[in-house]
């Protein structure tokens, strides 16, 4: 029998959650069966078996660099082949960007309640090649109107409020006396915003995956910066 709910966190410092996922709450949660947990390194899925590249220059220009969609999509592939979770069908997949959905505690219960497991993509330097979302069907959310230098710290604090409101992990009372509670019990409604970050695109100009092509927009191919600037104005979550 497989834990109650399953993470599976994609990232290029896998590392960094070994003693926050082994500790307190998350730990007995694991110990008693409710919660099942798997850091993946992005590395091991890179093209570049050389030097494990994962990121490439932006197309349009700017600073930074940008996670390539191929070695995340190659990661979801070998998930989707493991035996063990094959049984899964409820799954959700989640981009942690600063220009996602704000996370609340009215979608933290909705996850709890609806998935068997979350997959989180965790970003970092100028963020993810946009198409890993298109391809993926995948939720891009944001923990706050700010900035963070990786996607591991909010992918940490997701995990964290989903997995104390899986039924058996937390009692039942404690939950009620908290101030989210009865936010949540009056259907809690997420702020927008506008303005945050544009969707980001790297090499390959043209990717394919499974039997679909998703191309760079052809004005960020142009080198016309006054046309970049109105499409990324433009697209700004």
């Amino acid at each position: 029998m497989f834990s109650q709910v399953r993470f599976d966190i994609i990232t290029i410092f896998p590392k960094i959650f070994d003693s926050y996922l082994n500790a307190s709450i998350l730990k007995r949660a694991r110990e008693k069966k409710l919660l099942g947990f798997r850091v993946h390194n992005l590395r091991d899925f890179s093209t570049d078996k050389k030097h494990k590249k994962v990121d490439d220059k932006p197309y349009g220009g700017g600073a930074g660099m940008v996670l390539m969609a191929e070695p995340i999509l190659q990661a979801i592939d070998s998930l989707a082949r493991v035996k063990e979770l094959k049984s899964l069908k409820r799954n959700k997949i989640v981009i942690l960007s600063a220009k996602g959905k704000p996370f609340n505690q009215k979608i933290a219960a909705d996850w709890a309640r609806k998935y068997d497991r979350i997959v989180l993509i965790s970003g970092r330097y100028e963020g993810i090649d946009e198409r890993v979302k298109a391809a993926l069907k995948a939720e891009e959310i944001s923990i706050g109107p700010y900035i963070l230098t990786d996607g591991d710290a909010a992918a940490m604090v997701v995990l964290s409020a989903v997995t104390r409101l899986i039924p058996g992990v937390i009692k039942l009372e404690s939950l009620e006396e908290e101030s989210h509670w009865n936010l949540l019990l009056k259907k809690e409604a997420s702020a927008g915003g506008k303005g945050l970050e544009y969707p980001h695109y790297t090499r390959p100009e043209a990717l394919s995956y499974k039997g679909k092509k998703y191309r760079v927009p052809k004005v960020l191919l142009s080198g016309d910066h006054k046309k970049i600037k109105a499409w990324r104005d433009a697209h700004a979550a």
